[in-house]
């Protein structure tokens, strides 16, 4: 199983209604919850740690998760908001504004960490959950725990109008990237956490911290993906883009899928993994992440989609 560690949250999107006046429409996402819904739908075992309201949206989330396949039994319900994301659209791309104090994902306490079964073959963390405290705190004791004995995944998912203190993120990610087997970034991660040290800097320096495989996506451009012995590039698909919505969250599940259904999801595969694993991973996770950019929000395919 793989174990999705993070925020689930809704997103209000901007609509027209009926008469053409903007509105916004509640949808369930979070970068993490993006991503266990899209395990779940390519068909990996999977489940989500996470703090979960038990408010109508709560509620609506825990259904979802469940229609696709993903484990609640690591879920903790607790008897406040759920977090909104506002989001503003502008050319395809996402811009967002968090109201989060007090809510269910960040009151989530190192007591609520679960035990976890042999079955856990690998965890998966990022995005807005590993910020605030004490959440973020709790993320990242479970990560450490873990570090030895199963496989780190991480998207720093960076979202900069969230991060208060610039100095305590980076300092946090530095620790984790050190303890990771798999770094996904975007490109503009890259430059927000590095400033003008660039794309196979970064990865380079990473790599050499402890991470043993960087995926540095590019958007429409493509992915870039870097171990100790190699490094490639794969082109992303040519669609007609709705919006990037859960495009990189995808993205981590496809790679994450197709490295377990290849019995690659091991430290010691991904550590040796050689040039043909290594593309035809990226491309598979750029081919999921093609479908969910080519319709509105976060919707990931299904596993006969990219059959």
């Amino acid at each position: 199983m793989i174990l999705c560690c993070g925020e689930a949250l809704i997103d209000m999107l901007p609509r027209k209604n009926a008469d053409g006046a903007d509105v916004y429409q509640p949808f369930n996402g979070g970068s993490v919850y993006n991503t266990a819904i899209a395990l779940g739908r390519l068909g990996s075992a999977t489940g989500l740690f996470a703090g979960i309201s038990t408010d109508f949206f709560g509620d609506g989330i825990v259904a979802a998760l469940e229609a696709a396949g993903v484990s609640t039994r690591f879920l903790k319900r607790k008897d406040r908001h759920t977090t909104l994301a506002l989001v503003k659209l502008t050319d395809g791309h996402a811009r967002y504004s968090f109201i989060d104090e007090g809510s269910a994902g960040r009151m989530l306490e190192k007591s609520d960490i679960p035990a976890l079964p042999r079955s856990v073959a690998a965890l998966h963390f990022g995005s807005i959950s590993l910020i605030p405290e004490p959440c973020g705190a709790t993320y990242e004791t479970l990560l450490k725990r873990n570090a030895k004995s199963r496989v780190i995944s991480l998207d720093p998912n960076i979202r900069p109008t969230v991060i208060k203190d610039r100095k305590k993120h980076l300092a946090r990610l530095v620790r984790l990237i050190a303890l990771a087997d798999i770094v996904k970034v975007s490109d503009e991660d890259v430059a927000w956490m590095t400033g003008k040290k660039g794309i196979a800097a970064a990865a380079k320096a990473w790599l050499k911290s402890g991470a043993k495989l960087v995926a540095v996506t590019r958007g429409g451009s493509g992915v870039d993906v870097f171990t100790r012995k190699h490094t490639l590039s794969v082109d992303a698909p040519k669609v007609q883009v709705a919006d990037t919505v859960g495009a990189g969250d995808t993205f981590t599940a496809g790679l994450l899928t197709h490295l377990s259904r290849y019995g690659l999801l091991t430290k010691k595969a991904i550590a040796v993994l050689d040039e043909t694993q290594l593309y035809a991973a990226a491309a598979f996770a750029m081919k999921c992440a093609a479908v969910t950019v080519s319709r509105p929000g976060a919707d990931p395919p299904w596993a006969h989609e990219v059959a």
